[in-house]
């Protein structure tokens, strides 16, 4: 498995991403979706994240295994003034064959890296309380929970806790 860093999407990358993606999202992936993404929301994010890569404001990492996207990831920096030393993780999916093998972690750990890297001082990300695999894996990165909102993610009739985690990468230096 090969983990790269993107800076630049192609028609090619938007679509495998919208082909794992709708996939996952079809399981019940706790992505951000209740319904697949479209094809164009898809390239709209992907658009999006290179051009805050490009700018210095974010990384994205993609992982592929024998050519094919297998996982993907980034981090974006908080626009607000007072904010721009912190960036949030937004996203971490893994198709859902390669799932169990290590491409989450490292993922999450190269776009930690990057953060480090990019002077980030505070990695924030959300995920959903039912997520306990996620959960676990950005803990053991060293993230702990600095809040939680029961029931705030809605899907349908259901409601999870959206939980709040932190990496302090001031720590490091």
């Amino acid at each position: 498995m090969d983990v790269e860093s993107i800076a630049n999407g192609t028609d090619a990358f938007a679509g495998a991403v919208h082909r794992m993606l709708g996939d996952l999202v079809g399981r019940g992936a706790a992505l951000g979706w209740v319904e697949p993404p479209s094809a164009e929301e898809v390239a709209e994010l992907l658009d999006r994240v290179a051009g805050a890569v490009r700018a210095g404001d974010g990384a994205l990492r993609v992982a592929r295994l024998d050519g094919r996207v297998v996982g993907f990831g980034y981090w974006l920096r908080y626009a607000r003034p007072t904010h721009r030393p912190h960036a949030d993780l937004e996203k971490l999916a893994v198709d859902f064959a390669a799932q169990g093998h290590g491409v989450g972690r490292a993922l999450a750990a190269a776009l930690v890296e990057d953060a480090r890297a990019a002077g980030i001082e505070v990695l924030t990300l959300d995920v959903r309380g039912d997520n306990v695999n996620a959960l676990a894996l950005y803990r053991s990165l060293g993230f702990s929970e600095y809040g939680r909102l029961p029931g705030f993610v809605a899907v349908g009739e259901r409601r999870y806790d959206k939980v709040f985690l932190t990496l302090d990468l001031r720590r490091a230096r």
